[in-house]
């Protein structure tokens, strides 16, 4: 079978396209017909090896995190899959049974590669962690990309006055999605555009330390600041908590956000879609800051 590999750690020009070996699936396992897959920012970071202290991969390795496939007794299904395996980057993949949930009927399964990871990191970020409820003020903090396109809509359905920075180039799409408001974070600092308090802020960018330290004042006593991204320091004195978090996989919550996307109450926007050779273009863009939102790797039509 196709899979993309990287043999080493390093940029984009580790990632190779190769002939290996179909994988077998062994007890509680299924193998996936691969229809696609997805990229992730984390995706880049596990190629490059700055997390193999905590989460080491065996080399050569397989990318993508997400999968949309088939099963060999020909179910569509879609998934998140253990960071540490091999991914969806290829035309087969073996899946821990437990974690797949059925694909969303009302779009293409291709597309659907666009839901796993970054559903349930708005999912889990918003509910678990935050307790977002009816009436709450949500400040997303780079709602422009994949998961803040999720947590938008999350939000918004839940009752929330949903706050999101966003470029002018995603505004439109943000405000679609259920944004009451939107910051231009390339004209005015999210820290200068706030001012009435928030309950929850969930922050999904990379900056610096001083940047982080700036949204804590925004949030009201008692508030809470979720990242997926850089740290944010907590403020005790005033008791706002700050939660670093990462996604799990969960496929009763993937089984919900299924359910919304096929009720038509969450929509599904994917920002392109490539081919698996041209995987290592898709990182390469990553790291140039030319990706928007979800960009999905089609292995078979």
């Amino acid at each position: 079978m196709r899979a993309m590999r990287f043999h080493e750690f390093g940029d984009a020009g580790v990632l190779r396209l190769e002939e290996i070996d179909k994988p077998v699936a062994g007890p509680g396992e299924a193998l996936v017909r691969v229809t696609a897959t997805s990229f992730n920012p984390v995706d880049a970071t596990l190629r490059a090896g700055y997390l193999q202290q905590a989460m080491p991969l065996t080399l050569p390795h397989i990318p993508g995190l997400d999968v949309a496939g088939v099963t060999e007794d020909g179910r569509p299904v879609i998934g998140f899959l253990p960071m540490t395996a091999d991914g969806a980057a290829a035309e087969w993949v073996v899946a821990p049974a437990g974690i797949l949930t059925p694909a969303p009927a009302g779009i293409p399964l291709a597309d659907a590669a666009a839901v796993p990871a970054v559903a349930l990191t708005a999912w889990q970020a918003l509910f678990e962690h935050a307790g977002v409820t009816e009436g709450q003020r949500v400040l997303i903090n780079g709602a422009g990309g994949g998961v803040g396109g999720y947590a938008v809509q999350f939000a918004h359905a839940a009752g929330a006055h949903v706050i999101a920075t966003a470029s002018p180039r995603s505004a439109p799409i943000v405000r679609e999605q259920g944004a009451d408001e939107i910051i231009d974070y390339t004209a005015t600092p999210v820290s200068e555009a706030i001012t009435e308090p928030v309950d929850v802020v969930l922050n999904l960018v990379r900056a610096d330390d001083a940047a982080m330290a700036a949204l804590v004042p925004l949030v009201r006593p008692g508030g809470v600041v979720v990242s997926t991204a850089s740290p944010v320091p907590e403020d005790t004195d005033r008791k706002v908590r700050s939660i670093s978090m990462y996604v799990r996989s969960d496929a009763t919550q993937l089984a919900t956000i299924v359910e919304r996307i096929d009720a038509g109450e969450v929509r599904v926007d994917v920002s392109s879609r490539h081919a698996l050779a041209d995987l290592p273009e898709v990182h390469r863009a990553a790291a140039a800051g030319e990706l928007r939102g979800k960009a999905i790797i089609v292995v078979r039509d």
